[in-house]
């Protein structure tokens, strides 16, 4: 299942003048303040989600989303074996209620962290985009359904729910980052489209950790 990835690779954040593609740093100190809930509703600060471990951060769109929910259910794959032999915690961050934290995990089989910033405090101050960009060449390793059939399935989730609540605001975007321990920001990508995810592997090879089989395919081990 395991491939034993290169050696780690680290892209500190920038930005070119004029650029508005990545935060700031005053951005991310200004986001560390912010709160996030647990599925419990307990309200933590973000930034102690990395203030003393480094920590693989993925903010995703609404939870009805089925680009959110495929690639949620590969993430559910990252064995905690490897995040702890690598000292790294795997946040995902929604922006829905918390009430939706719990369903969302037991739907995708996800076992790591999962908050949620339902006011969208921290999407807003780093700047992730709203509204679907331009390049519809994008195509995320992770996300199995068409666009067609996976609407139909989010709406029919929508419909069939206790509620009819699209989990988040529809047209909000994500993004990834490799943060900490401290004020130490190792990698920043905001999405540009629901299939604009950093592939799962890119972000566990970036923050040293093993990376992960998701073909189910046997791998070839020369001997």
């Amino acid at each position: 299942m395991a491939v034993q990835p290169a050696l780690p690779v680290t892209q500190q954040v920038g930005r070119a003048r004029g650029c508005r593609e990545q935060p700031e740093h005053g951005e991310l100190r200004e986001a560390a303040r912010c709160l996030v809930q647990d599925g419990d509703g307990r309200s933590i600060p973000f930034k102690a989600l990395y203030r003393e471990q480094k920590a693989i951060v993925l903010f995703v769109r609404n939870f009805l989303c089925y680009t959110c929910k495929e690639y949620v259910e590969d993430l559910a794959k990252v064995p905690q074996s490897f995040l702890q032999e690598a000292n790294v915690r795997l946040i995902v961050i929604g922006q829905s209620s918390y009430h939706h934290i719990k369903p969302f995990c037991n739907l995708t089989g996800y076992t790591h962290e999962m908050y949620v910033d339902p006011q969208r405090e921290i999407y807003k101050t780093l700047g992730m985009k709203r509204g679907e960009g331009s390049n519809i060449s994008v195509r995320s390793p992770h996300v199995k359904s068409n666009t067609l059939l996976g609407s139909i399935r989010s709406m029919w989730r929508a419909m069939t729910g206790p509620a009819f609540d699209f989990q988040g605001d529809p047209a909000q975007q994500g993004g990834a980052l490799i943060l900490g321990p401290g004020n130490e920001v190792h990698f920043v990508h905001l999405d540009k489209s629901r299939l604009d995810h950093v592939p799962i592997n890119t972000v566990l090879q970036l923050a040293g950790v093993k990376t992960v089989n998701f073909t189910n395919q046997p791998q070839i081990i020369d001997i």
